[in-house]
C-alpha cells in the first residue's frame, strides 16, 4: 500500500514519522497488517480457537488459553459456547499455509 505526505505528496517508506522532502510530521503511520483469523493445523489444544485469536490479534497463546479457561468458569459456561461458535465459525488453515504457528523445522 502507498504511502505519500499530505502536504508535499511525495512518496514515503512504511514506518516514516517526517516526511523527507519537507519535513512535515506524518498524521499517522500505515496500520500493522494481522494474521487473518484461522484455525491453525500446529500448535493447537483442542479445536484449534485459542491459538487463532492470539496469532491474529498477536497476543500470546497460552494468556488467551488461561483467560478462556477461567471465563468458562466463571461465566457459567457461555464461554464455552462462544469457543464452540467459534470452533464451527472460524475456518481452518489450509494444508500449504506458509509461517504457521510454532514454526516448522
Amino acid at each position: 500500500m502507498a504511502f505519500y505526505c499530505h502536504r508535499c505528496g511525495s512518496a514515503l517508506p512504511t514506518g516514516a514519522r517526517f516526511c523527507s522532502s519537507c519535513g512535515t510530521v506524518v498524521a499517522g503511520a500505515a496500520p500493522a497488517q494481522s494474521r487473518p483469523l484461522m484455525r491453525p493445523r500446529a500448535g493447537r489444544q483442542i479445536a484449534g480457537v485459542c491459538a487463532a485469536l492470539a496469532q491474529s490479534y498477536g497476543w500470546d497463546v497460552a494468556l488467551v488459553r488461561i483467560i478462556t479457561v477461567v471465563s468458562c468458569l466463571f461465566t457459567g459456561g457461555l464461554v464455552g459456547i462462544a469457543y464452540l461458535a467459534g470452533w464451527v465459525g472460524i475456518p481452518e488453515e489450509p494444508l500449504d499455509a506458509s509461517g504457521a504457528y510454532p514454526p516448522r523445522i
